[in-house]
């Protein structure tokens, strides 16, 4: 098993704790009652309860953490440069709809960049996860991105509404986080999205680069609008090349 630090373990575990409630409430998604947040994005009774289940056991570890979890918004902390970046549960409209395909990520922000990220995909058991200069991993294996160089083999990921005019492969599976995780583990060549926030996409973005892979993020990471590239170093050119309306 690779070496991780403490603050991942931490991480990790608050992870596989909320994911027994993710789990027993995807079971049951027809009986959950949801509020409307916007035209296609709800709360749900565990969204709620995922964010609780999270910072709880984060404060606990590390009580004087900031916080940036998208619910429940900012919670400033006597340590404000290091920050947990919580998305309860990306792909909350798969959740709804009966579809296995979500999951809870969280990411370890010191002041303006991302020194640890994790993804779990708790219905498929897939835990990606990686720290700075430690590398990315799947289940404690070494994962790294696709080699691969021609773009006719190459299969994509994006989402949103954006209508593209492009010849590449591409998917939309409504979780940006698996989505870069996917990127980071080969299975997709590349990734392209925008008006995307920063807990879409925090732990992905790490787990691309520790993976090998190249990201258009370096020290510009706000909060909302994000417009996010990612790819291996082999393709990433040629991705952007078929993306000029993008």
């Amino acid at each position: 098993m690779n070496s991780i630090s403490p603050n991942l373990n931490i991480m990790i575990k608050a992870a596989e704790k909320a994911s027994k409630v993710l789990i027993r409430d995807f079971g049951e998604v027809e009986k959950l009652q949801v509020s409307i947040k916007g035209p296609l994005d709800f709360v749900t009774n565990t969204d709620k309860k995922i964010e609780k289940i999270l910072i709880e056991e984060l404060n606990k570890a590390k009580k004087n953490y900031s916080i940036l979890s998208e619910e429940i918004g900012i919670i400033e902390n006597s340590d404000k440069d290091n920050f947990w970046v919580i998305d309860p549960i990306d792909g909350t409209t798969n959740f709804l709809h009966g579809i296995p395909h979500f999951a809870i990520s969280i990411a370890l922000k010191n002041k303006n960049e991302i020194i640890s990220g994790l993804i779990y995909d708790p219905i498929k058991n897939e835990m990606f996860y990686a720290e700075k200069d430690n590398g990315a991993f799947l289940n404690n294996h070494r994962i790294r991105v696709s080699s691969k160089k021609n773009l006719n083999e190459c299969l994509f990921a994006s989402g949103g509404k954006v209508e593209l005019n492009s010849k590449l492969n591409i998917r939309k599976s409504g979780c940006a986080a698996l989505d870069l995780a996917y990127v980071a583990s080969g299975r997709y060549d590349g990734y392209f999205q925008k008006d995307l926030n920063i807990w879409d996409i925090a732990a992905g973005l790490i787990l691309v680069i520790e993976a090998g892979g190249k990201t258009n993020f370096k020290d510009n990471l706000n909060t909302n609008n994000l417009r996010v590239n990612a790819a291996s170093n082999a393709i990433y050119e040629k991705m952007l090349e078929n993306l000029d309306k993008f």
